[in-house]
């Protein structure tokens, strides 16, 4: 699975699966229990796919961290827990993004990248590699 069916969804814990589409919104699968709920389109809702994080240069998609934090951990899990002190949450972060925005990432954003990247490695989710060209994209190069 790759992160454009990942959803976070604001005022929800954890990370949730894209199910199905309605006419309304769409019925989302949460990661953490299980549990299906369904989603207006007037929630705040954000693909994991669509997320970067701010670096003095560029933006950097969220992919790439999770990226860089598993080749970090060797493909296990982060040495620091999401609900670490701030400067410890930032020393790893800056081990992992070491140009990363001091001024627009804060220790709230760092806690959701690790306890994301925590939650998507229990479920297997560990291929953070851009996602194929299309077969019709593909076809239209050659």
């Amino acid at each position: 699975m790759n992160l454009d069916k990942i959803l976070s969804i604001a005022g929800k814990p954890g990370l949730f699966q894209l199910v199905t589409q309605t006419r309304a919104g769409f019925v989302a699968e949460s990661m953490l229990d299980g549990k299906r709920i369904t989603v207006s389109f007037k929630n705040n809702v954000s693909v994991l796919s669509e997320i970067a994080i701010y670096t003095l240069e560029e933006e950097v998609p969220l992919r790439a961290v999770f990226q860089k934090i598993k080749d970090k951990e060797n493909g296990g899990k982060t040495s620091v827990g999401h609900k670490e002190e701030k400067i410890k949450l930032e020393e790893y972060f800056f081990d992992v993004l070491p140009d990363y925005d001091e001024d627009k990432v804060y220790a709230s954003d760092i806690k959701k990248v690790i306890q994301w990247y925590n939650l998507l490695h229990d479920k297997g989710i560990t291929d953070f590699s851009e996602p194929e060209k299309d077969a019709v994209e593909a076809k239209e190069e050659e």
